[in-house]
């Protein structure tokens, strides 16, 4: 198997563990782009980005991964918003 498609299919078994797991209703995107990988969406904790994380190191290992993943505010402000 070249490196492309082993990149491919450790892509894909990554996508079908998230769909398994609490982390599959997230909406998270994996790309692969180039020699890299890229891993991009919004998750609603810390907690969850954390657990994301190391389940793609743990899948991907070996692999440049590149993360664009934020963590949703959920929280009440602290302060009223100023509006002008």
């Amino acid at each position: 198997m070249n490196d492309r498609a082993n990149v491919e299919y450790r892509i894909a078994h990554l996508k079908e563990r998230l769909a398994a797991e609490e982390l599959g209703e997230l909406g998270i995107r994996v790309e692969s782009r180039g020699s890299s990988v890229t891993v991009v969406g919004t998750v609603p904790t810390s907690h969850c980005r954390e657990e994301l994380l190391r389940t793609v190191n743990e899948e991907l290992d070996g692999l440049t991964v590149h993360f664009d993943v934020v963590v949703a505010e959920s929280a009440a402000p602290d302060h009223p918003e100023e509006v002008s």
